[in-house]
């Protein structure tokens, strides 16, 4: 695909730096137009200008924070409306490590705000656009803490959400020409740890991965069609087994009665 090729419009949310800014640089690569969307005016308009030189795509940017409901809304309006959208990357997020008894509230809402609320939003922003047209894709990133606690109960429900939101939404658009996928990464250098109150460089050297591997890993994900995608797992057997399990699982849920370790 050369760069002159035209696959519409990328939204990328969180495109000002780290993951999203290297989603901007490989999708504009592939021949895509983006719709850049964060809450850095000035960094938005630096990465979108040295996109356009680059690759020669149109690139435009809204500068709107996704934990505001009226930016939230500006942001809906403008994506859906726009039927040269092909592609919606919901990357932006918040994090932090507070555990609920001493957490902020108003920073807890503004994480949910962002992670849950504003990709649910705005996936339901353009889905049914894509749907009509028969084409394009949702990518939702979410983390690996999804299957862990350990980073705090608020962020990793966050997570937990994106996972089980976009795997229904993949069963959603089966047979159509619409690609549904989640992106779990795991430690990845960004500055999203240190803006989260976290030193990543405390964790070993061997599990951080760069920005920039993370997302040319989860591109071919997305181009094989798999609708988890965990760049830095080695055996997609694992994946499998897991997700088996867990159906089995729940499988095992329902029954007429409660079972008899219950019984009084």
């Amino acid at each position: 695909m050369s760069k002159n090729d035209n696959k519409g419009t990328a939204v990328i949310t969180g495109a000002s730096s780290g993951i999203g800014a290297v989603y901007a640089d490989r999708l504009a690569g592939q021949g895509y137009d983006l719709v850049l969307v964060a809450r850095r005016a000035d960094r938005l308009g630096e990465l979108a200008e040295k996109l356009r030189h680059a690759y020669s795509r149109k690139v435009s940017v809204i500068a709107a924070d996704l934990s505001d409901d009226d930016d939230v809304r500006r942001v809906e309006k403008a994506i859906s409306a726009d039927e040269s959208v092909t592609l919606l990357v919901n990357n932006a997020g918040l994090g932090g490590q507070a555990v609920v008894a001493t957490a902020d509230a108003d920073a807890a809402e503004r994480m949910i705000k962002v992670n849950v609320v504003a990709l649910t939003r705005l996936t339901r922003a353009v889905l049914p656009g894509l749907l009509a047209r028969n084409r394009g894709g949702i990518v939702n990133i979410a983390s690996v803490l999804a299957f862990d606690t350990s980073f705090g109960g608020i962020y990793s429900g966050t997570k937990a959400y994106v996972v089980n939101f976009t795997e229904a939404l993949h069963r959603e658009v089966a047979g159509t020409g619409v690609r549904v996928q989640a992106v779990l990464p795991g430690a990845t250098r960004t500055d999203f740890w240190g803006l989260s109150g976290s030193d990543i460089d405390q964790l070993p050297k061997e599990i951080i991965m760069t920005a920039d591997d993370m997302v040319d890993a989860a591109l071919v994900g997305l181009a094989r069609g798999e609708a988890v995608t965990v760049p830095a797992l080695a055996d997609t057997g694992k994946l499998d087994t897991f997700l088996g399990a867990r159906q089995a699982f729940y499988g095992s849920l329902h029954a007429d009665k409660p079972a008899a370790r219950y019984a009084a």
